[in-house]
């Protein structure tokens, strides 16, 4: 599903504009980033959680040169769906 199909279903189902849905739903896209890109945890309570994690330093190997290099210690986003969430899919 698509960013747009997300829009237009909840537009049909709420009988709200398919314009300020777009606002509504990049909004939430762009407070779900900030709050990330600060270290910070989201949670949402019977969906699931966008969290931060850290990656350790590693050695990588870089084959066409046969050198080593260092990848340093780094942060990537995750999420975690709720118990909740999780028996829905299933």
């Amino acid at each position: 599903m698509t960013k747009a199909e997300i829009v237009n279903e909840i537009a049909k189902k709420t009988g709200i504009d398919k314009a300020t849905v777009l606002v509504s739903v990049e909004a939430f896209m762009d407070a779900i980033k900030d709050s990330l890109s600060k270290n910070e945890n989201v949670y949402l309570r019977g969906f699931g959680s966008f969290v931060v994690k850290t990656r350790a330093q590693k050695t990588a190997r870089n084959i066409s040169k046969n050198t080593t290099i260092i990848i340093p210690p780094h942060n990537i986003p995750s999420f975690k769906p709720a118990k909740k969430f999780m028996s829905v899919v299933k």
